[in-house]
Formats: C-alpha cells, structure tokens, sequence
C-alpha cells in the first residue's frame, strides 16, 4: 500500500466498492488504490478575504490533528467557477485498499425508464460551436471548451451505489468517484474521469493532461484506425499542444526538474480515445501542496480555453446552464501536502429521480459544429452504458 495511506484502515478494494452506501462522504478509486469515506469530522469553511482556498485547507487540517484526529485528510470538489463555492470535508475514518479489478461481474441494474431533456438542444450547442468558431478565426481567442447537458428523469430512484459500481467496474484505468452533496441540496456527483489534474507523493509530482479525443467503435481494425487518425490530426495537436503548455508553465516555477513528452500519446477509455501528456516532475519545496499546485492549473485549456479569461467570458455567453461541480476537480489531500486531485468529467448530479449529465468538446479554429456534437454524445455514453441505455439517442 502507498506511503500516503499508512495508519488508515485497510481493507480489501472489493468490500470498499460492494460497502459504498449513497450517505457516505465520498468515494475515490484509481489505478493505484482505492477509497472510502466514513462519517463527518468538520466542513472546511470557504475562505475568507485574503486567503486561498489551499491555506484554508491547510488550516483546517492543522486544527483537526491538533484537536485529536489521527490521520485527517480533505475530500471533496471545487467547481469549475472558483469564484463559487468549494465543498470540503473532513472525515472520521478512511478507509484504503489497492486497485480495483475487472474479475467481479459488475451488478445487475434495471435499466430505468427514462425521459431525456439535452440542454441546450442540439442544434443550439452547434450554433454555439459556430459562434465560437467565428470568434478564434478573428483572433479573439485560441481555444474555448463548450459543454452542453443531458436532463434525465426516471420512473424510480437511481441506484447511486450500483451506478458506481458499473462506472468503476467498466473504468479500471481511470478515477471513479462518488461525492455527497446531500448538505447543499445537490444529491451526489459520481463519474469516471480519465483525467489526473495533479498528483503530488513526496516531492514528486505527476500531471496527465488530455485534449485532443476520437470516438472508439466495437470492431477492431476500424477503431485502431481512428487511433492512429488522432495521433496524426494537426487540428487534436494543436488543440492538445495548448493544454501540455499551459500545465507546464503552471508547474515549471515549483519544481526542480520538469518532464514534458516531446509529443502527446494515446490514451483509451472504454468509449474514447485521448491524446496525453504524462507530465512529471520533483518539487524545489515541500511547502507546494497538492490542492496548491492543483490550483495554480485549475481551469486547463482542457475544460476551459486560451486565454482563460477570454474563454471564459465566451463559455458563460454561450452555456445556457451553470457548470457546478463540473468541469472542477475533485479529489484528496492530506496534512503532509500529498494528495490526488482529478477533473470531474464523465460525470451527472444524480438526486432521486433525477440525474443531469454533462460533456463538452474543445473548439479551435478547424473545428466543425457536427464533429464537436458527435464528441459530446460519445462523451456522454460513459455514464448512459453505466446506466444500462447504451442504445439510448443522445444526439
């Protein structure tokens, strides 16, 4: 087991999934381990004037140890707005074990009748890809992410704990996770990002950054294909090259050594192929924390655009809607600065009945409106395979 995680309670990585249960705090599992949560020791609080949100956090896990707890850690999510409100915890107990595995059969899950509301429709969000295409070929900006959503509404209750289940059984390479909002009212955000903001072990540092994504299809030779098409695409390298560069200039003045890939790699998740960049590096000072470096990042060109502000005003012209949670970072850290901060894509709010899917594509100047569409339905089939309407229409 990790360094990080000695003195937590151990456990085996199949009972920590079969034991998650909706009203626990939160649920993290990786390539490399396994999470879960129980109980509330504290909120940590917003920030007030003149702190960040990682000094916060700092003091906030300071005061736990000095008060008693054992081994206190911070779990949650930061929106993808960090003008708005961050939702942090402390919990009573962690709960640790290594990897998942495929060999369990995922669980049974009736698949729920469901209405399906996209927001915007369809065609707007292609208008919008248009407008923004408009907007880069005038020089305005460089790169702008455009998301749109997915409004379902079921006959039942979704079964959170079995939709994890699928989500973390179908995404062994990739961070699932599941996060109680019951206290803002919001239900719980649960998905399966492919996509490591931050990790920070010691004075090593790790960030895997991706842009650039393909659609992968059932037979072979034609999805290897579409692979080697995305290796070779000018329009995915340049729109990946953007976001590898804003990562590296975020980390390059903390560390000592840097390690940026000449040229990007594939990824793959069970619906999408990804360019990546495995980015890594040692620390001149322990003071940089993980929920700092992951801050000095956080929003990438990956889910935002270049130059962020510009992105920005334009993502808030466009998006009908409010991103939340999506699009943020969710993820841990503890009281010697190590941590594990993901971004929250392939990800819903599920709360009762109802549950909001969410997916975006990055806009350059070559993109085209259909093919920026096509990405988010693609996008979109993580979490409907999960829920068992693999042949639902997304459009």
């Amino acid at each position: 087991m990790n360094d990080v995680f000695r003195g937590i309670i151990d456990a085996q990585a199949e009972n920590l999934l079969s034991g998650y249960h909706s009203d626990d705090p939160f649920f993290f599992a990786t390539p490399e381990h396994t999470l879960l949560t129980r109980g509330h020791y504290a909120t940590v609080p917003q920030p007030t004037s003149g702190s960040s949100l990682s000094e916060t956090v700092d003091l906030a896990l300071k005061q736990a140890r000095e008060r008693g707890h054992p081994n206190p850690i911070v779990v949650g999510a930061i929106p993808f707005d960090t003008g708005q409100a961050a939702r942090l915890s402390i919990p009573h107990h962690v709960l640790s074990a290594g990897p998942l595995t495929r060999r369990a059969a995922s669980a049974p899950l009736r698949t729920p009748k469901c209405t399906v509301t996209p927001q915007p429709a369809p065609q707007v969000y292609a208008e919008g890809v248009a407008q923004a295409v408009r907007q880069i070929q005038d020089g305005v900006l460089r790169k702008v992410v455009l998301a749109r959503t997915l409004e379902l509404a079921s006959e039942e209750a979704i079964d959170v704990p079995c939709l994890l289940e699928r989500l973390a059984r179908r995404n062994t390479h990739g961070y699932t996770f599941a996060l109680n909002l019951a206290a803002t009212g919001q239900g719980t955000l649960v998905g399966a990002s492919p996509e490591l903001l931050l990790s920070r072990r010691g004075l090593q540092v790790r960030s895997n950054p991706l842009a650039g994504s393909a659609a992968r299809v059932r037979e072979p030779l034609a999805d290897a294909q579409r692979s080697q098409a995305l290796l070779l695409s000018a329009k995915d390298l340049h729109e990946h090259q953007l976001v590898a560069d804003a990562v590296a200039q975020g980390l390059r003045p903390h560390c000592k050594v840097l390690e940026v890939p000449a040229a990007p790699s594939l990824i793959h998740t069970e619906t999408m192929w990804h360019l990546s960049s495995d980015i890594r590096g040692e620390l001149a000072s322990p003071e940089a924390s993980a929920l700092f470096l992951a801050s000095c990042l956080h929003p990438t060109p990956a889910v935002c655009g270049y130059p962020s502000d510009q992105a920005l005003a334009l993502i808030r012209q466009i998006e009908p809607f409010n991103r939340g949670f999506y699009s943020g970072m969710v993820g841990w850290c503890d009281a010697e600065g190590n941590g594990e901060w993901v971004v929250t894509l392939r990800c819903a709010l599920v709360q009762g009945q109802h549950m909001r899917l969410f997916a975006g594509a990055g806009v350059v100047a070559e993109s085209q409106p259909a093919s920026e569409l096509a990405e988010t339905s693609a996008k979109f089939k993580t979490m409907l395979n999960a829920l068992g309407m693999a042949a639902q229409e997304t459009l």
